[in-house]
């Protein structure tokens, strides 16, 4: 019998998987662009550690592993930010980062009403811009940062919250 994938919280003692994990996921997004100096390649374990404090930091769990982080905040204007969506190479392709990003959307509901959730990614990483347009996000612009990148930024409208029934 296979062992199943559960998505909680992220505790200070996976800070250090997490960054492995990061450093994996993110070297084809360096190649693609040319570029192996990105945030996430060159983030610091300290800098991780802070991140888990000022934000909610969910982990997808196979066994003891982490096969799949992703972290977000909801900030002034209750806008939902979600970025560093990582999966295990290993484990693409199979609805782990949806199932990541409907759990941080529904985290960051919790913190009050979010009136959009938005994110971004580089404009190569088609894999990634099919996953967010399959999640409901859609384009609101295009960014250049260099001659190499451009990032897309996506949004989607938050949740409408449920009226309480008797």
């Amino acid at each position: 019998m296979g062992m199943s994938v559960i998505i909680s919280a992220a505790a200070a003692e996976d800070a250090e998987q997490i960054l492995k994990l990061q450093y994996l996921g993110y070297q084809p997004e360096a190649e693609l662009y040319g570029d192996w100096a990105i945030e996430p390649l060159t983030q610091t374990l300290e800098s991780l550690r802070a991140d888990l404090t000022e934000q909610h930091v969910l982990v997808a769990r196979l066994g003891g592993e982490v096969v799949g982080t992703v972290r977000g905040r909801v900030d002034a204007d209750g806008v939902g930010r979600i970025g560093r969506l990582v999966v295990h190479p290993r484990m693409q392709r199979h609805g782990l980062g949806g199932r990541l990003l409907d759990a941080l959307e529904r985290r960051l509901a919790e913190d009050g009403a979010v009136s959009a959730y938005r994110l971004f990614a580089g404009h190569r990483s088609l894999g990634n811009l099919r996953l967010y347009a399959r999640q409901g996000y859609r384009q609101t612009r295009v960014e250049q940062v260099n001659s190499r990148l451009s990032f897309v930024h996506l949004e989607k409208p938050g949740g409408t919250p449920l009226a309480a029934t008797a």
